[in-house]
């Protein structure tokens, strides 16, 4: 790759190296992103039929044939061409899953041996049980093809064949468009095999929390890009006495065991972290995870042989910007590009769990969804039922942010942090959730969670990072049954002192917890509208009810 001018050595820390992507190949391509089966209404909800829908995109199989076979022929003519065996989740798991990626980029290949299992001995599992995931990948054939970042982002395409278990990426090189493993195989395949099999695959964070008392317990969640997800993975609590332990980071995969416990791996084996915004105040742990054996793409250079991002500290002089440029910061320019990345082995993580490899899976007390609210959503919520938190993880909304072509702080509906990655019709997907609670089942209790209110002046109303154990503190204390909530229109939040709040100064509890009625309200009405739009028929009658019940607990409130 260095060769190739694809990647340069960063001598300032140990087996680093920095890469720079074509700009028009910087992040997620969602917009050419699609699921095929024989059906429509496999992917997309009836209400979207025959239009675009927020929750997937469809192909038809013949399109599918077509838009392979305009662009694979010959396009890989003149590159190496590498075979990945890949293992999701530790090699044998009964959890894990085994995956073939044939690709003509050194980039992947080397990102691929970072964030998954790979080598002899996925091959000899695989001996065992002839169940793979087949993926092809290109970088695509350009005019050009003696740049250092060859691809062909007029024609780049991902897709997906569930029924064959087969994914196809044609035209970018980037992140979860080339490695296969990520995004399309943990979570739009991952998806469709759980359903299948009965289990769940998501996008969620796992940690394993140790409190004062000495016990541990393991919580799983899901929030969209740019919401803290790193960070809690990661986090440096700030309650004496707790130890936060990162299991995984991005994707988990979970099933019942046969005593009814639910059981979590993190099928990757890396961190493919964005780096603008972390730093030793936001998350030390990640800081000292990544500088050595890491990837580095799209970060801006500094002079001595170093990376600098937005948010790690005052810029040194002389940076030279993702595109290879002397930065100056007088043009407002970003120096790093706003979704640039660190690929970093997770066993390297100073806090990496001790069963972050185990084989059964570590156990789930409580699942956390959440996303940016700056205005009218509560710190932490407790959902009443697991219905209930279906349809708190269906309601999810969130600000936009850099991972994907979107623009802007408009707020998104994000179901489950799921939106881009559901594998086939998303009320189906509800209702395979709903489905979960059964004889002999141990359910995890669900909570909504928000770090990021601001009062009116603009100012977040929680400190966040490290502080946000004391939310944790009490989630675990609820998931013990203390008596230490209250209810509300929205479910159960902390009562009156049971949040601890010592040492932080000034936190403005009531309007952190405020329900305004107005809010919910309009809150409601864009519910009902995105559940009409975007689902129709194939909503769950469960989730109607729960926003009759929400309507009516607001206006009784």
């Amino acid at each position: 790759m260095q060769q190739q001018g694809t990647v340069k050595p960063l001598p300032k820390y140990e087996n680093c190296w920095l890469t720079r992507t074509d700009p028009a190949d910087v992040a997620r391509v969602e917009s050419k992103t699609f699921i095929c089966s024989e059906h429509e209404r496999d992917v997309v909800p009836v209400a979207r039929a025959g239009q675009k829908s927020a929750l997937g995109n469809y192909i038809s199989p013949a399109d599918y044939d077509k838009a392979v076979i305009d662009r694979f022929p010959g396009c890989m003519r003149g590159r190496t061409m590498y075979v990945i065996p890949f293992s999701m989740g530790p090699v044998g798991s009964p959890l894990s899953k085994i995956g073939v990626e044939v690709t003509d980029s050194p980039y992947v290949v080397y990102s691929m041996r970072v964030m998954t299992r790979m080598g002899n001995k996925v091959l000899e599992a695989l001996r065992k049980d002839e169940n793979f995931v087949r993926c092809l990948h290109s970088v695509g054939r350009t005019n050009n093809p003696t740049t250092g970042w060859p691809c062909d982002p007029p024609r780049t395409i991902i897709l997906h064949r569930p029924v064959d278990n087969e994914i196809i990426s044609y035209g970018s090189g980037y992140g979860g468009n080339s490695l296969l493993g990520k995004k399309c195989f943990a979570l739009r395949l991952g998806s469709v095999l759980a359903r299948r099999e009965g289990w769940l695959a998501e996008h969620m964070l796992i940690v394993g929390i140790t409190d004062p008392k000495g016990r541990k317990r393991y919580i799983a969640a899901a929030f969209p890009s740019a919401c803290g997800k790193t960070n809690l993975a990661m986090m440096t609590p700030s309650l004496p006495g707790y130890k936060v332990e990162c299991v995984g980071d991005d994707i988990a995969w979970m099933k019942f065991d046969k005593n009814g416990v639910l059981r979590a791996i993190n099928p990757e084996n890396g961190f493919f972290g964005v780096a603008p915004g972390t730093s030793e105040s936001t998350n030390p742990i990640a800081m000292a995870s990544v500088f050595r054996n890491t990837v580095f793409t799209n970060v801006a250079e500094t002079a001595d042989g170093g990376v600098w991002w937005e948010g790690m500290g005052a810029a040194p002089e002389g940076i030279v910007d993702w595109k290879g440029k002397p930065w100056n910061p007088a043009t407002g320019t970003p120096a790093a590009h706003p979704n640039s990345r660190f690929c970093t082995p997770a066993e390297q993580c100073p806090i990496i769990d001790d069963q972050w490899e185990s084989s059964e899976g570590v156990p789930i007390s409580a699942i956390l969804f959440g996303g940016r609210r700056p205005e009218g959503v509560p710190l932490v919520v407790e959902a009443r039922d697991w219905q209930h938190g279906v349809f708190m993880g269906a309601t999810m909304r969130s600000e936009a942010t850099a991972a994907a072509e979107h623009a802007g702080k408009v707020i998104m509906h994000d179901p489950f942090a799921m939106r881009p990655f559901f594998g086939y019709n998303f009320g189906e997907y509800l209702r395979h959730w709903l489905s979960m609670p059964q004889e002999g089942r141990n359910m995890p209790k669900i909570f909504h969670v928000n770090w990021f209110r601001k009062n009116e002046q603009g100012k977040f109303l929680w400190p966040g990072f490290g502080e946000n154990s004391r939310v944790l503190d009490w989630v675990l204390r609820r998931c013990d049954e203390e008596p230490c909530h209250q209810e509300t229109p929205l479910g159960r939040v902390p009562a009156d002192g049971a949040l601890h709040t010592d040492g932080l100064g000034e936190v403005d509890v009531k309007q952190l917890f405020s329900i305004p009625k107005d809010f919910w309200m309009n809150e409601a009405d864009c519910i009902e509208k995105y559940f009409k739009d975007e689902v129709g028929d194939d909503l769950p009658n469960e989730m109607w009810d729960e926003l009759k019940k929400l309507r009516k607990n607001i206006q009784q409130s």
